[in-house]
């Protein structure tokens, strides 16, 4: 080994440690999902990086992640042959993590363990959860971009400091090795690994191989895309775990929209809408969830670009047969084909959300309940599907028979006295608030039914 220096944590990367070791322990198996997902970015970002450069494409022939279990030592490794670390990187990417969401998850956090463990992959905060069952962790990390790079060792027991060290590593890539804690010996259990993986990485897009120490290794998961299987070849419960899976949500999705496109144009859809809305539904500049693939290539996580400001909280991947792998953010924006796709996917959610409405009123009121005043930015950012999205809007009356109920315009159309020539509205920051306006007693002694929104 070379030379060791030891660092002091960021303050609020100390409190997370903290939280993960004595109190979200009531899902403390998330953190093998966690790392996972964790070396599959790491693939992904190798696989981007390799279309424009040479020296990184051979590298990238035969990228996999590797799970294995020491019964008798007690340790859990999971590796990576993606594109690794350099010390300035380990530093950035575990020994800071503001940029990382850290404080926004601690102050989101509600006394609820099950709850609150769940935040755990929506902040970007994974790699920390792996604390709640070691008593040591070992980060091994080699860059494939930095050839002159030293391969570093991190260190830590999950304290006020990390220790890092230089020394040999010959292939590129990651390896986190756990040194389990004595009440979490059941995760060097082969068995309970390969339940874990099952449970939460089988839609992971690069094959994993699981083994004891001494055997040989096996691929546990599929590894075929999800969005490009055919319909019907699909069970519900594989949509609800791929959901699952690139959302983070312990929740199965309200709807699901699947399609493929062939022809002028090809790509493939998998779009979901959530029964929760996001935690930062409300920051319009947040980062959404549409990943983006090309040709089954990875290229970006948060594509803003395909769907309207508006239909923010739809989470799901876009795969393109057509767009250029090197694809930019910059490019996307003046891309004909972003804007094509945009426009038919708009549609799509709209329908979607439409044959919803008429088929399952009661599920559509969920989701207006939840998405209803996000969803009215629409006709006002969207001039060619305004008819479109006010057909989706609904609304309450003064009626005292009807005014508990959300219903739609023709709904209220319907039932307006024959003498009715107009429709009349009040504002105001409670349902109960317009209910009691005075300004609306003149129309009640006239029996009309007088449309209230609450907001």
């Amino acid at each position: 080994m070379g030379k060791s220096k030891t660092k002091s944590f960021q303050t609020e990367t100390k409190q997370l440690l903290q939280l993960m070791i004595h109190s979200l322990y009531s899902n403390k198996e998330i953190f093998l999902r966690e790392l996972i997902s964790n070396a599959s970015d790491a693939l992904d970002k190798l696989r981007f990086k390799s279309i424009s450069s040479s020296k990184l494409a051979s590298l990238s022939d035969d990228l996999k992640i590797k799970v294995i279990v020491d019964e008798e030592n007690k340790t859990l490794t999971i590796s990576d042959n993606g594109i690794g670390m350099s010390e300035e990187e380990i530093i950035e990417n575990i020994g800071t993590i503001a940029r990382s969401g850290t404080a926004e998850f601690l102050g989101k956090l509600t006394g609820d363990k099950k709850k609150d463990s769940n935040l755990i992959g929506q902040f970007g905060v994974g790699f920390y959860s792996v604390f709640m069952i070691a008593e040591k962790v070992q980060v091994l990390s080699k860059s494939a971009q930095k050839k002159s790079s030293q391969p570093i060792l991190w260190e830590s027991s999950g304290e006020d400091k990390y220790k890092l060290t230089e020394v040999e590593k010959k292939s590129h890539g990651t390896d986190i090795i756990i040194y389990l804690s004595e009440e979490n010996h059941d995760f060097a259990k082969k068995q309970r690994i390969s339940f874990l993986i099952n449970k939460y990485s089988q839609y992971i897009n690069f094959p994993i191989y699981l083994s004891n120490i001494d055997e040989e290794e096996e691929v546990i998961n599929e590894t075929d895309a999800l969005w490009l299987k055919p319909k019907r070849s699909i069970k519900e419960d594989e949509y609800n775990e791929f959901y699952k899976f690139i959302s983070f949500d312990q929740d199965d999705p309200l709807l699901t929209i699947h399609n493929k496109v062939e022809g002028k144009q090809e790509y493939s859809n998998l779009l979901y809408i959530p029964k929760k809305p996001p935690f930062d539904l409300w920051n319009r500049e947040s980062p959404r969830g549409i990943k983006l693939y090309i040709q089954r290539v990875f290229i970006m996580d948060d594509a803003v670009h395909f769907l309207p400001l508006y239909l923010r909280f739809i989470r799901g991947v876009i795969d393109s047969s057509d767009l250029p792998l090197n694809v930019s953010r910059e490019i996307l924006q003046d891309h004909p084909l972003v804007d094509s796709i945009k426009k038919a996917l708009t549609k799509r959610v709209i329908d979607a959300l439409k044959k919803l409405k008429d088929n399952d009123i009661n599920a559509y009121k969920e989701f207006w309940k939840e998405y209803g005043l996000v969803l009215k930015e629409g006709p006002a950012e969207d001039f060619e599907h305004k008819e479109a999205i006010a057909e989706l809007l609904l609304f309450a009356t003064s009626n005292k028979e009807t005014h508990e109920v959300d219903q739609t315009l023709d709904d209220y159309i319907s039932r307006m006295p024959s003498d009715q020539k107009d429709i009349y509205y009040c504002v105001a920051d409670t349902f109960e608030g317009a209910l009691n306006s005075p300004h609306l007693e003149s129309l009640k002694s006239k029996k009309y039914r007088g449309i209230i929104t609450n907001r």
